[in-house]
């Protein structure tokens, strides 16, 4: 689920247009199994001060075409772990703020 400040974004043609494009440009098969995908993830934490900014946001080089496992793999990592809204591990094992 979008955060509230990247609602209006994920609504956008904008992305929406980037979105079908790359999809279509990976034959719509996950980048990292082969699988057929279904999400596509930025590589890059979207945040409330990058998130109009389209060198992260609709850039290819900073999406991946993910199927269901491999994004929740992702999210799962043993770095950045969201444990509540506004705190997650990051890479150190630290709680840390994020927004």
């Amino acid at each position: 689920m979008a955060k509230e400040f990247a609602i209006k974004f994920y609504k956008s043609r904008a992305w929406l247009k980037c979105r079908e494009g790359f999809i279509q440009s990976v034959y719509g098969l996950c980048n990292r199994c082969g699988s057929p995908g279904l999400i596509v993830h930025h590589k890059i934490l979207l945040t409330p001060m990058n998130i109009n900014d389209m060198d992260v946001t609709l850039n290819w080089n900073e999406l991946e075409y993910l199927c269901i496992d491999c994004h929740n793999r992702e999210h799962m990592s043993s770095h950045d772990i969201v444990i509540r809204e506004g705190l997650m591990f990051n890479s150190k094992g630290e709680v840390v703020k994020y927004e």
